[in-house]
């Protein structure tokens, strides 16, 4: 591995942050799943990838346009890569939506051929570049996919009725439109029919599918070869064990995952061997200082939702306190269908945090009725189980089948009388008013910006970070300190203070 990719490794990187060049050193896309969603994506038709915060959506994106030309010229279709974390697109709706989204379309295709783009420079409106497309797929002699990242963003919902207006129009033989979107969270609009409009792919990694844990082998072998090599783990466990367990511990989530083994790697410093202590540890610290804080980070990007984050936290308190003092220690809950509909919103909050994945829509339960099942986070689970600690007879119980009967939440739980606060029509997303210090080098951003250039994007009358989601990149160009690569950067901790 080279230096580069060995630094980047154990940051938590978005994949649409990671260099080109380091891509296939820290991205594994090795099971059969993983190639049957990455040939979908590139084959015919519109696609929409579902998927929560952190479970891969931008990797299968940006892996499935590497197969494509100009990367690959070979291939008989032409492939667009754009992420969709602008700030106007949050703050849009309308024909300034459409105008932007159209803007940034075309100047992505002009980006990514070149030359080879000719004349295509239509006007900024779905009608003109829908033409434009198909003339220059045309002229290529190749079928155009256009990959659409970040489509969605949890605190904001009504420019998507926009979006897959644009979405549909612009779908035809010659222009395959593929979407990266969050689960439960999404408004497509009326004249978008989600199942007939478009091939809706679930991006769910669970330990319930086989083969679940080699993918999280590889990149644990290809992100930290020299941490965990074989000698570093003691005779009760193998390293495919320890992959597999924290990759279930975090629900299968890749960036939960890549956090985890940072955790471990931290624990295991001082010449430690991995074992189950070193895991509990681990986790405990994983639950302490990562998931708890996230509800927190994420409480500025949701808009009129804000008020469902303390709801979020109740729920995610009782039921991890609940679930944790069974004997049995369940890794799954049943949440009767008339509670998960009311308590969707800060439900998905947790979902989208990584605390729970839903598993099953529908399930009969022993009180009567239906509820949908979900899978809990280890991490949050092993803090409230009595004395904090990882036993072998706990390891053993949550890493084989069958799994232990799931906790039930019936219309008599507590879980039932949470109550919901009422949110307003809109809100501004309160990130926006941040001060520009909050995009420093720390835990929630590990690849954030130095001190010196705060002060410089300060002096330049930088002082929140809308302040700096309205400038351009020329103008950034032009501070003091700050070349082509930094702007760059800016941008990488800018998307990810906005969109996690």
């Amino acid at each position: 591995m080279s230096q580069e990719a060995e630094t980047q490794a154990e940051l938590i990187l978005a994949a649409e942050d990671c260099a080109p060049e380091l891509f296939d050193e820290l991205h594994r896309f090795s099971t059969l799943n993983d190639r049957r969603i990455i040939t979908t994506l590139i084959a015919h038709g519109p696609v929409l990838l579902r998927g929560g915060r952190g479970t891969g959506k931008s990797a299968f994106m940006i892996a499935a346009s590497r197969q494509l030309d100009p990367l690959t010229p070979t291939s008989t279709a032409v492939g667009i890569y754009m992420s969709l974390r602008h700030a106007p697109l949050l703050k849009s709706t309308g024909d300034a939506y459409e105008r932007i989204l159209a803007q940034i379309i075309i100047r992505q295709v002009q980006d990514t051929l070149g030359g080879r783009a000719g004349d295509f420079d239509p006007s900024p409106d779905v009608g003109s570049v829908q033409h434009a497309l198909s003339k220059l797929a045309s002229k290529l002699g190749k079928r155009i996919v256009l990959f659409f990242d970040d489509a969605a963003h949890l605190g904001r919902e009504a420019s998507l009725e926009e979006f897959f207006d644009i979405y549909r129009t612009l779908s035809s033989s010659a222009v395959s439109c593929k979407a990266a979107i969050y689960p439960g969270v999404t408004r497509f609009g009326v004249r978008f029919d989600v199942y007939n409009d478009a091939t809706v792919i679930d991006l769910l990694r669970s330990e319930e599918f086989p083969g679940f844990g080699d993918t999280f082998l590889e990149v644990m072998a290809a992100r930290y070869p020299d941490a965990f090599g074989e000698n570093v783990f003691r005779a009760s466990l193998s390293k495919q064990a320890v992959a597999t367990f924290l990759a279930q511990s975090t629900l299968g989530n890749m960036r939960g995952f890549v956090f985890a083994c940072n955790a471990l790697k931290v624990v295991c410093a001082d010449g430690r061997n991995v074992g189950l202590p070193e895991l509990g540890e681990s986790l405990i610290q994983l639950a302490r200082n990562y998931y708890w804080p996230l509800l927190d980070e994420i409480q500025p990007k949701l808009g009129k939702y804000e008020p469902m984050v303390s709801v979020a936290r109740q729920i995610a308190e009782l039921v991890f306190e609940e679930c944790g003092q069974k004997p049995r220690n369940p890794r799954d809950m049943l949440v009767y269908r008339e509670i998960d509909e009311r308590l969707a919103k800060p439900l998905q909050i947790l979902e989208y945090a990584g605390f729970i994945s839903k598993r099953e829509a529908s399930r009969a339960m022993k009180s009567g009725g239906r509820g949908a099942r979900y899978a809990l986070n280890l991490c949050a689970l092993l803090e409230q189980t009595p004395g904090a600690r990882l036993t072998k007879e706990l390891f053993d119980r949550w890493t084989t089948a069958p799994r232990e009967e799931a906790v039930q939440f019936n219309k008599a739980s507590k879980l039932a009388s949470i109550p919901l606060p009422a949110l307003p029509e809109s809100a501004d997303l309160a990130i926006f008013n941040e001060p520009i210090e909050k995009l420093g080098k720390s835990p929630a951003y590990p690849y954030g910006l130095t001190r010196q250039k705060i002060q410089v994007l300060t002096e330049a009358g930088i002082h929140t970070v809308g302040d700096l989601a309205e400038v351009d990149d020329e103008t950034l160009d032009a501070l003091p300190k700050i070349g082509d690569a930094m702007v760059q950067r800016i941008r990488n901790v800018l998307g990810q203070a906005i969109w996690m």
